[in-house]
């Protein structure tokens, strides 16, 4: 690839899914762009090219059709039809269906690898866009443009910086902007399994003493399970026999899809809450995991952060021509983003604190609960629709619509 001037309109430090997505939301657009990661996609490293799997709302398929990298995941991504929730040792379930939603699934999920690869080639056939095999290392500001440093010894000027380089992000801290960081003491044990009874397009979020766990339905008939432990449970779910986790976890989650015969490799990541304390500074905004990295109990966080990359894409896209480093558009920016984020840190938080009470009576009061949200068909509708990323503002992406189709 011809590499591209020292000066461009927009940085984006970060080339995962979220920072891929914006580069590619903003290929339409008259910007020079710069995608800046260190981490090569064929690495083991690098999440947003391994074997996990992403549940996608709707509203993200969309946002991903938008900016043209849906075509080659669409048929390898599973839909979601069904969504069951139950706790053990509870009598309370909740189902949520697409069929009751009036919609055809309430999501798909896609693995990272397969989403990764067709956000890359999207940027890298893209003219005004260059990708930068580097680490931001240093970060000055002036007054018409951010000046960027890498490892590499490159200094890039940028009228725009997007920090998109994760939750412990070097550029975020560079800008001078804080994270308040909330341990949830628990890690993540992920999997591919087989069971003998097929998914349905049936995701099961099974709430237990230990900490959630998700059974996602993914291609083939098989599941991909997110298990939640305390740190030494998960260090020991990696390190027994293929039998005694499938049987451990089998106790943990029940025969609702038969039994578990088989287990893929098996990964875990630690779980904490990540906030920025603001999402702008001057010239720069603070994007996808960087900005809130959450619990994948509720499946929320690139979910978010596809909504965050379709407004900054819209707001850049209105301002054609202006400044994309204007304080105004920054400002705007923030404000507009404000309530879906903490709307979505607070429910995704209020999950694990509230199922993580082992005390009898909560256990019952969450029993009660789940069989009344199962009654209640208008509390069911709002919970799907946020479910499906259908809630509050959405941005033109999410909605379907061009990202140049003002609104009359």
């Amino acid at each position: 690839m011809m590499a591209r001037p020292a000066a461009c309109d927009v940085a984006i430090a970060g080339g995962g899914m979220v920072g891929l997505s914006l580069a590619a939301a903003l290929a339409e657009l008259p910007l020079e762009v710069a995608v800046i990661e260190p981490v090569a996609p064929d690495a083991d490293a690098q999440p947003s090219f391994d074997s996990r799997t992403t549940a996608l709302s709707n509203g993200s398929r969309r946002v991903l059709e938008g900016i043209g990298a849906w075509a080659a995941v669409a048929a390898g991504a599973t839909p979601i039809r069904r969504i069951h929730v139950s706790e053990r040792g509870s009598f309370g379930t909740a189902i949520l269906t697409a069929e009751e939603q009036g919609v055809a699934s309430l999501g798909h999920t896609v693995e990272n690898r397969q989403l990764g690869r067709s956000l890359r080639a999207r940027v890298a056939a893209q003219p005004r866009i260059g990708l930068r095999h580097a680490r931001v290392s240093a970060v000055t500001p002036g007054a018409d443009a951010l000046r960027l440093e890498t490892d590499g010894g490159e200094s890039l000027h940028a009228r725009l910086v997007v920090a998109a380089d994760g939750a412990q992000s070097a550029v975020r801290a560079a800008l001078g902007i804080g994270a308040v960081v909330s341990d949830y003491a628990q890690h993540a044990v992920i999997a591919h399994v087989d069971t003998t009874r097929f998914h349905d397009h049936t995701a099961y979020e099974r709430f237990t003493s230990e900490g959630p766990i998700a059974v996602l339905p993914i291609g083939e008939g098989r599941s991909a399970v997110v298990w939640t432990l305390a740190p030494d449970a998960a260090r020991r779910a990696l390190a027994i026999d293929d039998a005694m986790f499938l049987s451990e976890l089998q106790a943990a989650f029940g025969f609702r899809l038969g039994r578990f015969t088989r287990v893929g490799r098996r990964q875990s990541y630690p779980l904490a809450l990540t906030r920025a304390e603001r999402l702008t500074a001057p010239r720069a905004v603070i994007l996808g995991n960087a900005a809130q990295s959450l619990h994948p109990v509720a499946g929320q966080g690139f979910n978010l952060a596809l909504r965050d990359v379709a407004l900054l894409a819209e707001l850049l896209a209105d301002a054609s021509g202006a400044d994309p480093g204007d304080p105004a558009l920054l400002g705007r920016y923030a404000e507009e983003r404000a309530p879906d984020r903490v709307a979505v840190i607070r429910f995704t938080d209020a999950l694990v604190r509230g199922f993580g009470l082992p005390l009898g009576p909560a256990r019952r009061a969450r029993g009660r609960g789940l069989v009344l949200f199962d009654l209640l068909q208008p509390v069911k509708h709002e919970f799907a629709r946020r479910t499906m990323g259908l809630a509050g503002r959405q941005p033109r992406l999410a909605r379907g619509l061009p990202l140049g189709s003002r609104p009359a």
